[in-house]
């Protein structure tokens, strides 16, 4: 998968609802303190009133990404107790990441987000300090646009749009030699999908085709694991972008930015400690050297003794679950570079165990001891997903007692009668909705057909398909906001109290809002309508 996938398989947060209100452990704790100082053990988050997670997702930021490989702990502690002044040692750094790369030179950045603003920064400016401050006003620039296939639009693209470019989306190899001018400044690629080899707008077709215009390449690898020499050169990128956080694990608050060293060198440039436009995207020095580390590290880690270990834990997890009758598994090997590792995949027909992937990937994520898993459903079956190249060891056994408590257990099939409506919601609404620090009025139009609603909600800057269900007086609707590069999700779940709907709103990583809708005051209107027969007589 690559990181658009699996921010759309994403499911260790509630289906529906608040964040807090849905949550057995934190909706109890939304309102404590935490008792006495920080721990600085292994109770560090229950000190605050958090509850730690084993992970069996992957390298999600939400929950932490990786986990630090001792060599950077190590190289952190020890830069921690000197100065240095950072041109310095981002210098010699960039040597030392060439010749460990086999790249052009290197640079460490805030995240891979801020390496592919720095990156873009770069390619607009061209080192040209005066330009950077003027950055995000680009007006008398000669660079001035990112072309970007319509196939890697992805919510990281803003790191890119932050610097003020204007995006050229292309569909084609045709469409990206038309687009290519004096003012292209960037061609921007994700890696997988559409850019893989043997696509239309493969790298290697598009670095063909932007080659004589000598336009820069930036590979987007975040997740990927780190190929020495880069294979993305060898392909056609100029610059390619990691994580440090994913599979090199390094800094969590750091990135990788490999390539042509006059780009790098004006990358750095508009990375802080110097001012302008990347000065909010501190790295410090504890924080490049431990990411320096983890690329050491890369090198001599013993990758296929891990992948025997991540193998070992799955094939456990998968004994103790399929002891349960009906209960399969399989175990998915990757294709690519992105988030590789194998993927355990238990499956059961949740008719006859009467609980669903999404269900088991809720209960597991809200309730302690707290597991993140994915969920899938296929052919009539429903499934938990667990990748272990994050987990710990000692967790192999925590999961699968818990798979095998939780799909072992006893329950009644699942009652799906509806509830009567206690009203029909058919017409306009007004809502108000209530965010974080500011108001603002979307509104709906429904149509209800016993207790399936469905219609249109009309948010601050688009109109989108809205569809839900009423039960007695509860009311849950969906919508999805969607532009390139962006989506914003809207659960809505309220209740009826008079002739107004109240309750809260679930944006996904957004969080929550609250909402109260009211029909529009008045009596619609009934006038008949008199059409001319022909043209004004008078204007």
């Amino acid at each position: 998968m690559d990181r658009r996938e699996m921010i759309k398989n994403l499911a260790i947060l509630p289906m529906g609802g608040s964040l807090m209100s849905m949550s057995p452990i934190m909706g109890s704790q939304r309102n404590k303190k935490p008792g006495g100082p920080l721990a600085l053990d292994e109770n560090i988050y229950r000190s605050l009133g958090v509850e730690p997670i084993i992970n069996c997702r992957g390298t999600f930021t939400i929950i932490g990404g990786s986990i630090e490989r001792p060599e950077v702990h190590q190289a952190m502690a020890a830069a921690a107790k000197n100065f240095v002044q950072y041109d310095e040692l981002a210098f010699a750094i960039g040597e030392r990441l060439a010749e460990i790369t086999k790249a052009d030179f290197g640079i460490i950045t805030a995240g891979c987000a801020a390496a592919m603003k720095h990156a873009t920064a770069a390619c607009v400016t061209g080192g040209n300090p005066e330009k950077l401050l003027k950055i995000p006003d680009l007006s008398g620039f000669d660079k001035t646009e990112v072309i970007i296939p319509r196939h890697s639009r992805n919510v990281y693209d803003h790191a890119v749009r932050n610097i003020g470019v204007t995006i050229v989306e292309v569909n084609s190899p045709e469409e990206l030699e038309q687009a290519i001018n004096p003012k292209t400044a960037m061609i921007y690629l994700i890696s997988g999908r559409g850019a893989d080899t043997g696509q239309p707008l493969s790298l290697e077709n598009i670095a063909r085709i932007a080659k004589s215009s000598n336009v820069p390449i930036l590979m987007d690898a975040a997740a990927e694991n780190l190929t020495i020499p880069c294979v993305h050169f060898e392909r056609g990128a100029t610059m390619v972008a990691y994580s440090g956080g994913k599979a090199i694990c390094g800094p969590q608050c750091a990135g990788l930015l490999l390539g042509r060293k006059d780009l790098i060198l004006s990358a750095w440039q508009a990375s802080s400690p110097h001012h302008g436009p990347g000065r909010d995207n501190k790295v410090g020095k504890e924080e490049m050297l431990g990411m320096l580390a983890a690329v050491e590290a890369w090198t001599t880690r013993d990758h296929d003794k891990e992948w025997d270990t991540w193998m070992e834990w799955l094939n456990s997890i998968a004994d103790r679950a399929t002891k349960i009758k009906g209960v399969t598994h399989q175990i998915n090997q990757p294709s690519g570079l992105n988030n590789r590792a194998p993927m355990l995949q238990i499956l059961w027909d949740p008719e006859q165990l009467h609980i669903s992937g999404e269900e088991v990937a809720e209960l597991f994520g809200r309730t302690a001891p707290r597991i993140a898993v994915g969920s899938r459903n296929q052919d009539g079956l429903t499934s938990i997903t667990i990748s272990p190249n994050q987990m710990q060891p000692g967790e192999a056994g925590v999961v699968a007692d818990r798979i095998h408590k939780t799909l072992s257990a006893k329950r009644k099939p699942t009652d799906n009668a509806m509830a009567a409506p206690a009203g029909n919601l058919s017409g306009k609404w007004e809502v108000e909705m209530s965010f974080f620090s500011s108001k603002s009025t979307h509104k709906w139009i429904l149509e209800q057909d016993g207790n399936w609603l469905n219609g249109t909600h009309m948010s601050d800057f688009a109109d989108q398909d809205l569809y839900g269900t009423i039960e007695g007086n509860t009311v849950k609707m969906r919508s999805n906001f969607r532009k390139p590069g962006d989506s914003i999700t809207f659960m809505f779940t309220g209740k009826m109290e008079g002739s107004q709907l109240k309750g809260e709103v679930f944006m996904g990583e957004y969080l929550t809002a609250e909402f109260t809708a009211k029909r529009p005051e008045g009596s619609p209107r009934k006038e008949k309508i008199m059409v001319p027969s022909g043209p004004p007589l008078a204007t």
